[in-house]
């Protein structure tokens, strides 16, 4: 019997300051057992994991994109997210408008408009 394949997030927006809710969502889905990526185009480490500068280069399919950024720099980069082929994608507080989940759902990308912190079933002000 093969082992349970680990479940893949891309946090898009990850970066060192633990306060921020992208930071809080690598911890999260940490602890969930996830296989975390971290994608910012500054960073170089977030909570010990090597940070990748566009989610192109992310080495292995994603389970899972969330996102952390504002809805204009959303709109750039939904075309690269898609062509992952995520099976779901978080667009979290402050990230979603009516303009990013019309593309999202044109690319074929099954959009939530929800925290993923949250779905995980952990309350983010204590992480």
């Amino acid at each position: 019997m093969s082992e349970p394949k680990t479940k893949t997030v891309a946090v898009i927006g990850a970066g060192g300051d633990p306060a921020r809710y992208a930071n809080k969502s690598v911890r999260a889905h940490l602890k969930a057992g996830y296989t975390v990526y971290p994608v910012h185009p500054r960073e170089t480490i977030v909570e010990g994991l090597r940070v990748f500068r566009s989610i192109r280069d992310v080495p292995e399919p994603l389970d899972r994109v969330t996102v952390y950024i504002p809805p204009g720099a959303l709109l750039a980069i939904l075309p690269d997210i898609a062509a992952k082929e995520p099976r779901e994608v978080f667009l979290n507080p402050g990230t979603e408008s009516p303009a990013v989940v019309d593309a999202a759902r044109k690319l074929g990308l099954n959009a939530i408009q929800a925290c993923s912190i949250v779905d995980l079933g952990y309350a983010a002000p204590s992480l």
